[in-house]
């Protein structure tokens, strides 16, 4: 039997955790890790005691805001870096998994964390109908290592068969 790569597991994990998101119009799951262990996790959704999107507005969501974006939610990847933090755990230097090439807002934060690579499964740009990542392109241009996860995806399977 084959191991896995720790690149697959961790993109796996992200997309598990993105099924928990409350966001109706997108789930996005992250994974962040150092030195091959996980440091923090995130989903995008709404702050810790306010309301479930899906709960609240099941037809439409959360109201978005003046630049069209949702109103309420928190990216997975602040998410995750917000978690870490909060925990007294250092991200400076560690891998970010994300089911979705980060946007601008939320490369600047990777940057200034001090994140030094950011592995993505689908393209921001391509969600959103835009000519570019522009997330990807900042991180490019400030020395952080973006690549496109290139693996498989497999479903959870019993690791005892």
């Amino acid at each position: 039997m084959e191991k896995t790569s720790f690149d697959q597991l961790f993109m796996e994990l992200a997309v598990n955790l993105a099924s928990k998101s409350h966001c109706i119009k997108r789930h996005v799951g992250a994974v962040l890790t150092k030195d091959t262990r996980i440091i923090s996790i995130g989903y995008n959704g709404p702050p810790a005691g306010t309301h479930n999107c899906d709960e609240k507005w099941p037809e439409s969501g959360c109201k978005s805001d003046s630049k069209g974006g949702c109103s309420l939610a928190i990216h997975a990847e602040q998410n995750a870096l917000l978690y870490a933090v909060k925990n007294k755990s250092s991200v400076e230097g560690a891998t970010l998994y994300v089911t979705l090439s980060p946007c601008l807002a939320c490369a600047r934060i990777i940057l200034t964390m001090g994140v030094k690579k950011v592995i993505y499964y689908k393209s921001y740009a391509a969600y959103k109908g835009i000519d570019k990542d522009e997330g990807v392109d900042f991180l490019l241009q400030f020395g952080v290592e973006v690549a496109a996860y290139k693996g498989d995806i497999n479903p959870v399977q019993d690791a005892l068969v």
